[in-house]
C-alpha cells in the first residue's frame, strides 16, 4: 500500500485533473466563438519562417488527395455531422481532444472518427489516433488524440553516463502485446536487464513488480519502448530524457511521427525477437559519444511538439485539410 501511495504521488504523469478543468473550461465557451475565430487561427501559418516545414507534416498526418477515390455510398451511410458525434463517456478523453480543435469548423460537416488503439487499416477517410504504417494507410488521418497520456516530456538532469547500464522494463502484458511475452521470456533475470509486468500473469508471478516511477526509470541508461495494443506509450518521455529509447522498428505511428525515426539515429534498434539485445547494450556502453548523439537527436525530434501554438495550428490544418477533401469545400466559408 505503502508503494501504491508513494507511485500515485511521484509518478511524473501529467495531471489528469489540470486536463479536465481545462477541458470543461474550454466547453463553457459557445461554439460559435470558435467559429468565428477560425479565419484568423490559420492565417497565423504565415508567421512562421518555417511555413513549409508545417504544412509538410500536415501532409504527413493527413495524406489524402483531392484525386484519391472514396467509397460515396459507404461514406454516405457512415460519415456522421460534427454535432452528431456522441460524446463517448467511456472514452471521454477522445471526445474532449478531438472536440477542443473540432468546435472551430461547421458542425454540419461530417467525418468518421474511430476512437480506440487502432492498428489495421480504414475502409473511408478516418480519424484516428494511431495508425499501421505502410504505403497504403492514406484513409488514416493522424490528430493529437489522447494527449494528456501520451505526450509526456521530462527535465532529466542526470548526464547519461552517471546512469546505471542497465535497460529497464516495467509494462502490462497481454494478449494483444505478444512481443512484450516474447521479451519477458527471453530477457527476465538477466543481469543486463531489469525486467517485470506491472499487471498479475498466473503462468509467471514471479515476472510482477510494482510500478516504477518516471524519474525512478530513469537512473538507468536504456529505457525499453515495447509496443502495446499500438504504440509504445513511454517513448515520448524517453526521447526527452537523457536516457535512451530501445526498441524494434516500430509498427504503428500516432501524431509523434513514429515512422519518420531513423534506428540508430533516433533510438537503439534491436531485432524483433530480441535476440541482439544485450550486444547492442553493450556496444553503446562501450562508444559513450554514440549513445550521446542519439540522446540529442531525440531531442530534436521532440522539441518539434513542444510548441503549444504551433501544436495547435497543425491540428486545424490538418481536420481543414480533411474536411476539405471528404466535404468537398471549395470556400473557406463552408468550413
Amino acid at each position: 500500500m505503502r508503494r501504491k501511495i508513494y507511485y500515485m504521488l511521484n509518478s511524473g504523469k501529467n495531471s489528469h485533473v489540470t486536463y479536465y478543468l481545462k477541458a470543461y473550461v474550454r466547453q463553457a465557451v459557445p461554439s460559435v466563438f470558435y467559429r468565428m475565430r477560425l479565419g484568423r487561427e490559420l492565417k497565423k501559418l504565415n508567421r512562421y519562417p518555417d511555413k513549409e516545414a508545417l504544412l509538410q507534416r500536415v501532409d504527413y498526418y493527413c495524406k489524402l488527395t483531392t484525386d484519391f477515390p472514396i467509397d460515396h455510398d459507404l461514406w454516405d451511410q457512415t460519415a456522421i455531422r460534427i454535432q452528431d458525434q456522441p460524446k463517448m463517456r467511456r472514452k471521454k478523453m477522445y471526445y474532449i481532444d478531438i472536440m477542443e480543435y473540432a468546435r472551430y469548423f461547421n458542425p454540419v460537416l461530417r467525418w468518421v472518427y474511430r476512437w480506440g488503439d487502432i492498428t489495421d487499416l480504414q475502409p473511408l477517410p478516418s480519424l484516428v489516433k494511431s495508425r499501421p504504417l505502410g504505403d497504403d494507410n492514406q484513409n488514416s488521418t493522424l490528430l493529437k488524440l489522447i494527449k494528456v497520456r501520451h505526450f509526456l516530456f521530462v527535465n532529466d538532469p542526470k548526464p547519461w553516463r552517471e546512469k546505471r547500464d542497465i535497460a529497464i522494463f516495467r509494462g502490462d502484458l497481454g494478449d494483444q502485446k505478444p512481443n512484450r511475452d516474447v521479451f519477458m521470456n527471453r530477457w527476465f533475470g538477466h543481469p543486463m536487464v531489469d525486467a517485470a509486468a506491472t499487471n498479475t500473469i498466473p503462468e509467471h508471478p514471479e515476472w510482477s513488480k510494482p510500478k516504477l516511477t518516471i524519474g525512478e526509470h530513469l537512473d538507468y541508461k536504456f529505457v525499453m519502448s515495447l509496443e502495446g495494443n499500438d504504440v509504445a506509450s513511454n517513448l515520448k518521455w524517453v526521447m526527452s530524457s537523457n536516457s535512451i529509447a530501445v526498441m524494434p522498428k516500430p509498427t504503428c505511428e500516432t501524431w509523434f511521427m513514429e515512422g519518420t525515426l531513423i534506428p540508430n539515429y533516433h533510438y537503439i534498434e534491436v531485432k524483433p525477437d530480441f535476440s541482439d539485445l544485450t550486444e547492442r547494450l553493450t556496444y553503446y556502453i562501450e562508444h559513450p559519444e554514440e549513445a550521446e548523439a542519439i540522446i540529442r537527436h531525440a531531442h530534436e525530434h521532440v522539441a518539434q511538439f513542444k510548441d503549444q501554438k504551433r501544436e495547435k495550428l497543425l491540428s486545424l490544418l490538418v481536420l481543414k485539410k480533411y474536411f476539405q477533401i471528404t466535404n468537398h469545400i471549395k470556400e473557406e466559408s463552408e468550413l
